[in-house]
């Protein structure tokens, strides 16, 4: 299958980022997120860009996560360290950006597509969306502190435990409710309401967008704690590795707790 694809367009002050790879609902590879740090590079530099919105291609999903096979390659926790701070590395960028950034959600947002939708501002979406984070029963590792704080910042504490212990998907209303989804529109109605939010936002001060985006940022981020033995100890799991073993094999996981 192929690597997929992370594309910009820009029109006037309002870029498009599309995460391209229909075929494995947008599911993202080692390519496809590094082409992603390289768009946040962009446009933190581009100044006339007073918007972003992000969206996945084919109508079907956000991102449905990252390539599972890829983990296929880890051998032990300090695999896992690697990865989730090379991850963090591409949210950062994107959540760091001076200006509004835009969800625009149809479908699947799961693990890896729902920490992107976490970094935007804003997320809009369709009335069949999901956001989740399966992996106490797909996968067996974990999310960084840095994506739990983002996820709790958004849904709250008992969501966040819901979607991550009780592997539960929050449906789109519901994270509306949450305030985590500003507004649920039906896919007939997307693209205006999408260009409308876009238009009203690229309309306001540049300057106070940034300043207050960046002071939420490091309220939610203040005082996090190191995570590396958390890390360590889910990805150095004989369970991490069955799990992505029986995900890629399509099977249930067996679950041993060590």
């Amino acid at each position: 299958m192929s690597d997929g694809e992370v594309r910009l367009e820009r029109e006037g002050p309002v870029a498009r980022v599309t995460f391209d790879r229909p075929a494995a609902r947008n599911a993202m590879t080692w390519h496809m997120y590094a082409r992603l740090g390289e768009i946040c590079a962009e446009l933190a530099r581009d100044e006339s860009v007073r918007v972003a919105v992000l969206r996945g291609a084919g109508g079907k999903a956000f991102v449905a996560g990252t390539d599972i096979a890829q983990f296929l390659e880890f051998k032990s926790g300090e695999d896992g360290i690697r990865y989730e701070e090379r991850i963090e590395g591409y949210l950062g960028a994107l959540e760091t950006l001076p200006m509004p950034t835009l969800a625009v959600v149809e479908g699947w947002a799961v693990g890896g597509g729902l920490a992107i939708a976490a970094c935007c501002d804003f997320r809009i979406a369709t009335p069949g969306a999901q956001f989740g984070v399966p992996i106490a029963r797909t996968l067996g590792n974990c999310l960084s502190v840095a994506n739990t704080a983002r996820l709790v910042a958004g849904l709250g504490a008992a969501r966040a435990k819901r979607v991550l212990l009780l592997a539960e998907t929050i449906a789109a209303e519901e994270a509306k409710a949450a305030g985590f989804v500003l507004d649920v529109v039906a896919p007939a109605e997307l693209d205006a309401r999408v260009a409308a939010l876009a238009e009203r936002l690229a309309r306001h001060a540049p300057v106070t967008m940034r300043v207050a985006k960046e002071a939420i940022r490091r309220i939610v981020r203040s005082g996090l704690p190191d995570d590396h033995d958390l890390v360590r100890l889910a990805y150095g799991s004989d369970d991490f590795h069955r799990g992505v073993r029986a995900f890629v094999e399509k099977k249930e996981a067996e679950w041993t707790g060590r």
